[in-house]
């Protein structure tokens, strides 16, 4: 076995009626873009919209369009520009669009984007619509990390939005859904935190969260390294003493960065460090005796929370699980309904 990735959709709903609960009223939006974050957006969003969430976010039309034949009466909503054929195509779809400049589409549902301090899509100040628009959106550039500033973009939202009549106002991310209550509005758009992942790096469990992703492989190989051997390309690790290491049939093509060289692993419920450079295709793994090849290892679960490796990387847990290679032909992904 290269690996297993295993996707717990039981938890996946318990991480949504827990936003729910926080939201308190407001409506949830999962956001299912980039595949999940690599969870899978068909069966996440799925299990989203069955747990009680109302409409599903995208970032592209073609990603809308995919999730538009496994899920034919879902609401969904794209969250970025899209080319005028696009938008013929969103129209067809029935599947509502973002706009953030420009002319508002006719024959399309249509949120108007306004920027408020994110410095990215969106416009200044919201333009007299010629028609009748669905809604009207911000993103909140630092819920998780300033939320004095949040504040502040909320309160631009709110006196630019106080005028307008029924149309559906949407802000909050998973960390203002958590952290933010003044930012609810009607909805919220969750990604990180429906997956069971803290939007602060943090512990997840401390927000009610669980971690709907777990990824493990197996030692393929056992090797002992006399004093003075290394493993790996540049002779990143050279053994001071006999050492054994476990080699393991995955590397950065299936997601498991060169960077996290360092970082623990559960082996047979103990935690171990990966050493050496993690390359394309394995990576190697300190033990403390040899173990056979057949022993399990867990990258992701059993005790490792993705927010550690990602300390280790010195990035997110977003970058991590969107980069974890779940194709048939680099792992086996297994889905739990529990």
């Amino acid at each position: 076995m290269r690996s297993e990735i295993t996707i717990d959709l039981g938890a996946l709903r318990r991480n949504a009626r827990t936003l729910l609960r926080a939201l308190d009223g407001a409506e949830l939006w999962a956001v299912v873009k980039a595949n999940a974050y690599g969870h899978g957006a068909a069966d996440c969003g799925a299990a989203a919209l069955d747990a009680g969430a109302t409409m599903l976010c995208v970032a592209t039309v073609p990603e809308a369009l995919e999730l538009r034949r496994v899920l034919p009466a879902a609401r969904i909503l794209v969250l970025g520009p899209a080319s005028p054929r696009e938008v013929a195509q969103a129209r067809d779809a029935g599947v509502a669009l973002v706009v953030g400049a420009g002319d508002i589409p006719e024959g399309v549902s249509v949120h108007v984007k306004l920027d408020t301090g994110m410095g990215r899509w969106g416009t200044s100040e919201l333009p007299s619509p010629t028609r009748k628009i669905a809604g009207v959106m911000t993103h909140l550039a630092t819920a998780d990390t300033d939320l004095d500033f949040a504040r502040l973009q909320v309160e631009r939202f709110r006196e630019a939005t106080a005028e307008l009549g029924d149309v559906t106002r949407h802000a909050a991310n998973s960390a203002a859904a958590l952290r933010l209550p003044d930012a609810r509005f009607d909805a919220a758009r969750c990604g990180i935190a429906l997956y069971g992942l803290s939007p602060f790096g943090t512990d997840a469990a401390a927000d009610g969260l669980e971690p709907v992703l777990s990824w493990r492989t197996e030692i393929a190989q056992s090797k002992l390294l006399r004093a003075g051997e290394s493993t790996g390309y540049g002779r990143r690790f050279v053994a001071s003493r006999d050492t054994w290491i476990g080699i393991l049939a995955v590397g950065y093509a299936d997601g498991l960065r060169r960077d996290l060289t360092g970082t623990l692993v559960s082996v047979a419920g103990e935690r171990r460090r990966l050493v050496g450079t993690i390359s394309m295709d394995a990576a190697a793994v300190e033990l403390d005796r040899e173990l056979p090849p057949g022993t399990p290892v867990a990258i992701v679960g059993d005790g490792v929370p993705l927010e550690d490796h990602a300390r280790v990387a010195g990035t997110i847990t977003y970058e991590l699980a969107c980069g974890i290679d779940s194709s048939p032909t680099r792992s086996r992904r297994v889905l739990l309904h529990s």
